[in-house]
């Protein structure tokens, strides 16, 4: 009986890393966009209250 080494699962840990870093990045470019949208907004909201 021959003993086999580990288990290569170092493809699957860079995959799920390369995953769990793709969805962190997308949800930072959402955190931007969205407060980016909110500055306007609010500078939206500062005119018209001045026009008030």
């Amino acid at each position: 009986m021959t003993m086999e080494g580990p288990a290569d699962t170092l493809t699957y840990m860079i995959a799920g890393y390369a995953v769990i870093f793709g969805v962190m990045l997308i949800y930072l470019v959402s955190l931007i966009l969205r407060w980016k949208n909110l500055r306007k907004d609010i500078e939206v909201l500062k005119d018209l209250e001045k026009k008030d």
